[in-house]
């Protein structure tokens, strides 16, 4: 059996579709100016895509939520692609997530790992970062990240981060404290143990012990100065600043689109990894 059809089964066997587009879009019911697009590609790296994209809105009785993650897998399939079927859902589970919304992603973060972890035999040894953004009644955008995965707003023209950027070179003190180390071999990178290039991220059972899956949460609320926002794996970060990338797009006004162009751009600037890039658009 190829590696492609191990991970159709996967997905079929957690409920997704085994024929995901590369490329989407949608829009509010709650407000017709606001737009989704999203695009994907794969890099040139020797293992099959890692990345995977949520997007979409949903009504919940009389609120409307704006759904959108992107999940980068290193040494998974499996991982992101649990991530996408589970994590909205357990956020969304929690009893207090209107009335405590930072908190219910903490605890669904923290749940999901959990399950990840429990079911690690059959989601293999890898792991993902995500950032996840969820926009509640087209007014308030609820951000958070593990890894390096990033959201960045644009407001009047200017770039925004509303997540962090998990490095194990900034976060050495909480990693050493866990038992762990951080090394910069191979290559010229900081990594967990000598081996991972995040000091968060969701799975990665060898490394858990020195590993955290704590979000980082950033609440913005949208107002008549709000553009859009970026959702994207680090394939993009890598070789664009955050200005940069909002700078390649403000124009683009169709959100489809515009995630194709900056994709693009991050080709041209030799970017070799999985990209996948989110683009909600407010006016």
């Amino acid at each position: 059996m190829t590696g492609k059809e191990i991970l159709n089964k996967v997905k079929e066997k957690i409920g997704i579709s085994t024929a995901e587009p590369d490329a989407g879009k949608g829009k509010s019911k709650m407000s017709k100016h606001i737009t989704h697009g999203y695009h994907m590609v794969e890099g040139k790296s020797a293992h099959m895509m890692e990345d995977y994209v949520f997007a979409q809105f949903k009504q919940v009785g009389d609120n409307e939520l704006g759904l959108f993650a992107v999940f980068d897998g290193h040494l998974s399939h499996q991982v992101p692609i649990y991530l996408k079927a589970h994590l909205f859902n357990n956020i969304l589970k929690e009893p207090d997530f209107w009335s405590d919304t930072e908190n219910a992603i903490r605890r669904a973060y923290r749940i999901t790992d959990g399950n990840i972890l429990d079911k690690s035999q059959d989601l293999g040894k890898g792991g993902s970062t995500a950032v996840t953004a969820i926009l509640i009644n087209c007014e308030k955008l609820v951000v958070a990240n593990v890894g390096d995965s990033r959201a960045v707003i644009c407001k009047n023209g200017k770039a925004k981060q509303l997540s962090v950027d998990h490095e194990p070179g900034t976060e050495r003190e909480n990693i050493e404290n866990r038992g762990g180390f951080v090394l910069k071999y191979p290559g010229d990178v900081p990594r967990v143990d000598g081996q991972l290039a995040v000091a968060r991220a969701f799975g990665d059972k060898k490394l858990k012990d020195h590993l955290s899956s704590e979000p980082d949460i950033t609440v913005e609320f949208i107002d008549d100065g709000t553009e859009f926002v970026i959702l994207a794996s680090d394939g993009i970060w890598k070789v664009m600043s955050n200005q940069e990338a909002v700078d390649c797009i403000r124009n683009i006004r169709d959100t489809k689109l515009a995630a194709k162009r900056l994709n693009e751009e991050a080709l041209n600037r030799n970017s070799t990894d999985d990209i996948s890039c989110i683009i909600v658009r407010f006016v």
